[in-house]
């Protein structure tokens, strides 16, 4: 029976597949690591887990604020960007998305019972404005993923003006999932660009949990109006940022030499990938803005091909759970250049 793989990063399922370790290009996280000293910061304060963190999460969101360049009473935190989107879902009336997207769009919507409309990206991966137009209503809940997951493609700036401004006009919501903001190359910022319309109409969410390497320490936060920051804090749980996750939201965003470290270093490792894979016979190679590389394979099947690659050693993401890719697309993240390098060699080596 042939196993969905709903999320990368799960190792244990497939560490008797091969003998040594496995790497995970399956989960597209900071090659580099976490910020220096981030352990060290978490050891010194410790001590916190004796007590519950600040309920109101002064401290954590003064420094999201900083690092985003947005008021203190817009940023949300929460436990992990998903957690933050799943209450947009929990308070919507329909949730709107566009497919190929990253599956717990549609998955929490379910889970809280909502009216639920899924469209279709175009072939190239650009959004259909006439057809979103078509079908956005009042008070809908749009989530688009910017950049996306899996295709890697970001919404050019003036897309994604018009957008906002069709779903203010209609009295919807768009959430923008921005979890890889970070390792776009540097054109526009969301966050900026609303900031003048007071985030009505528009949440964006971001997550420390790729860019900064750490999804172990579940840290999401975002933008949004202050009315949404009520309404959202009204449907929390409380507590739901851990104390170490508050201990390093108060210190990663600071370490700028680690940031623009790891921007360029994502930067020269995807155009050598991107360039490397190419030149490989049997693959369409998708572009991309992010860590991670959507591929087609255009002779073979998704399991055949996975299962190659774990012989080399490594699990990488099959895409069928992404709807609309068929079990014709693998994803691999990009990581540092030893092991880049390793699962090039393995490319070279199976058949497409």
């Amino acid at each position: 029976m042939k196993k969905i793989m709903k999320h990368g990063g799960d190792l244990l399922t497939y560490k008797d597949k091969f003998h040594g370790e496995l790497i995970d290009y399956s989960s597209n996280i900071n090659p580099l690591g976490t910020p220096p000293n981030l352990e060290a910061k978490i050891m010194e304060n410790f001590s916190t887990v004796t007590s519950y963190p600040d309920i109101k999460y002064r401290e954590l969101k003064k420094s999201v604020g900083k690092y985003l360049g947005c008021e203190i009473s817009n940023v949300v935190v929460g436990n992990g960007a998903m957690e933050i989107i799943d209450l947009f879902n929990l308070i919507s009336k329909r949730v709107l998305t566009l497919s190929p997207a990253f599956s717990e769009y549609s998955f929490r919507a379910k889970i809280h019972n909502k009216e639920y409309l899924e469209l279709k990206y175009k072939e190239d991966f650009t959004i259909d404005m006439e057809e979103l137009e078509a079908n956005i209503r009042k008070d809908d809940l749009i989530i688009l993923g910017n950049p996306n997951n899996p295709t890697g493609m970001r919404i050019p700036k003036d897309e994604l003006i018009g957008i906002y401004e069709l779903v203010k006009m209609r009295e919807a919501y768009l959430v923008l999932d921005e979890a890889f903001f970070e390792f776009v190359p540097e054109d526009y910022d969301s966050i900026e660009i609303f900031r003048e319309y007071g985030y009505e109409n528009i949440g964006i969410i971001r997550a420390a949990t790729k860019f900064f390497g750490m999804p172990g320490i579940r840290l999401g936060y975002g933008c949004v109006s202050k009315e949404m920051v009520e309404i959202l804090d009204e449907k929390a749980v409380t507590w739901s940022v851990n104390c170490f996750a508050d201990i390093a939201g108060r210190y990663i965003f600071d370490e700028k030499e680690y940031i623009e470290k790891s921007k360029a270093y994502i930067a020269c490792e995807r155009e050598f990938m991107l360039k490397q894979l190419k030149d490989i016979d049997g693959l369409y190679i998708y572009n991309t803005l992010t860590n991670y590389i959507l591929i087609k394979l255009k002779n073979r099947d998704e399991e055949e091909v996975f299962e190659e690659f774990l012989k080399y050693g490594f699990v990488i993401r099959k895409c069928s759970s992404f709807k609309v890719l068929g079990d014709n697309h693998i994803r691999i993240a990009i990581k540092d250049r030893e092991n880049n390098m390793k699962i090039l060699d393995a490319f070279k080596q199976i058949k497409f």
